[in-house]
């Protein structure tokens, strides 16, 4: 077993009177952070371009690592999640309920985004014009978005990393599992030990988040600099500032009313995965972490086996929510374009709808092209942002992650399976803990 890192303790090897302190997890984040800013400040500063490379590298690798267990773990998260949903009373209940909260929180964060950008006004005084623009590699339309749930074959998904398509994979796959029953029994025993080996072997890559926040970070300001980030610094703070409303303010408004819990519990059990979700920059990569501490905060366990992995691939409101919809006001006031209402109601429409088309991977670019195309607005509009992404891209996950982690909170505590004392008793810092072996028992809500 595995020693907590949030844990005051402390190894005495045998024989030594000789302390090991532990750092806690979070704290080697803080110190990745800071080292990383500094690292990227000095590689631009100094112009030292071994040190550029080598941040560029150790950020990449990390960034590759999380990526190489993204399919295959979306595929078995999902199946493994519909076919535990038969140990589950009213399982078709709790899964309208949680996809309503998704609709819910998601139409709650737009709003946010839209009356944000309308007051601030992102595009305007920022010395980009049209010309700056550059049309991206990969675009979505809606054809392309319906189209594209069915793959060709069951290969290509898995090599091209289509998220979206491997979701839909895995659910065909999970509900005939169901139907099949007891047949089916030693395929999902097999699954199911798939899984827990790919989480176990992705713990060992989210115990490298420190290293790789310092890659990340630091080759982000030794890339960018700080005069690239003063061009887009109002529509910068828009999405952070939007982020942290929805995150900081909407979140335990519906935490405080909805489910009767304690905001700052929340945080304190879910900060783990909205920190690794800064870091990464991948709401899959994060899952594992999701799901622990969600459960940690006294949810079933059989529910949220099926709530995060689905939210995971489908929950965002920072990607397909506050952003999309600055960036579209930022991009029409930069090509000069009028928007009116019926534009916001479309922005509206394509983040409650479409926020499936980000699949929980790095970056939102499909669904942003997704909501131009809706829109009419000019695709080239998304190469103004990409320069900016990566910034962006941090607090974005750490709302959709945040927001994954709320809505089976929400759901279990108005449908009274959530486990309160696990809840008020829930860990600050778990993510250093072995996947699922030693959990301790939910609510009973098996059937």
């Amino acid at each position: 077993m595995s020693a907590n890192p949030a844990s005051t303790t402390t190894d005495e090897p045998s024989g030594s009177g000789f302390r090991i302190p532990k750092v806690p997890f979070w704290a080697q984040i803080v110190a990745g952070l800071v080292l990383g800013v500094l690292l990227g400040w000095l590689a631009r500063s100094q112009d030292i371009d071994w040190l550029y490379t080598t941040l560029d590298k150790v950020g990449h690798i990390f960034v590759q690592l999380l990526k190489l267990a993204v399919a295959p773990l979306v595929f078995f998260a999902i199946l493994v999640s519909i076919t535990n949903l038969r140990k589950v009373n009213n399982a078709a209940r709790l899964a309208t309920r949680t996809l309503l909260w998704f609709m819910i929180t998601s139409l709650i964060a737009v709003a946010i985004g839209l009356a944000i950008g309308l007051i601030t006004n992102p595009g305007s005084g920022t010395g980009l014009t049209p010309k700056d623009g550059k049309l991206p590699e990969h675009s979505g339309s809606w054809l392309d978005f319906l189209t594209g749930i069915i793959p060709d074959n069951v290969i290509t998904p898995f090599t091209e990393l289509n998220v979206l398509q491997i979701v839909f994979m895995a659910a065909v796959a999970g509900i005939a599992a169901l139907q099949l029953g007891e047949k089916a029994q030693p395929i999902l025993t097999l699954s199911e030990s798939i899984l827990e080996l790919l989480q176990k072997a992705l713990w060992w890559v989210i115990r490298l988040a420190p290293l790789g926040t310092v890659g990340l970070i630091g080759y982000a300001i030794a890339d960018y600099g700080w005069d690239l980030i003063g061009k887009y610094a109002t529509f910068t703070a828009d999405v952070y500032i939007g982020c942290a409303l929805v995150m900081f303010g909407v979140y335990p408004l519906l935490l405080a009313t909805v489910a009767k819990v304690s905001p700052l519990q929340f945080f304190k059990g879910a900060w783990p995965a909205i920190q690794l979700a800064f870091v990464s920059r991948s709401s899959v990569g994060t899952m594992p972490v999701t799901q622990k501490v969600t459960e940690r905060l006294g949810v079933p366990k059989e529910y949220a086996s099926f709530a995060v992995p689905f939210g995971a691939t489908t929950k965002m409101d920072g990607c397909a929510a506050i952003y999309p919809a600055l960036a579209a006001i930022f991009i029409a006031q930069i090509f000069d374009v009028q928007l009116g209402v019926g534009d916001y109601i479309l922005i509206a429409f394509v983040s409650v709808i479409g926020s499936a088309a980000t699949a929980g991977l790095t970056g939102a670019t499909v669904m942003l092209t997704l909501t131009l195309s809706t829109l009419g607005l000019p695709l080239e509009g998304v190469g103004l942002l990409m320069a900016i992404d990566p910034i962006l891209d941090m607090m974005r996950t750490a709302t959709n992650v945040a927001g994954q982690a709320l809505v089976p909170v929400l759901v279990s505590a108005r449908e009274k399976i959530l486990d309160h004392d696990a809840y008020n008793s829930a860990s600050a810092s778990p993510v250093d803990d072995e996947v699922p072996a030693a959990e301790p028992e939910r609510v009973a809500v098996a059937a």
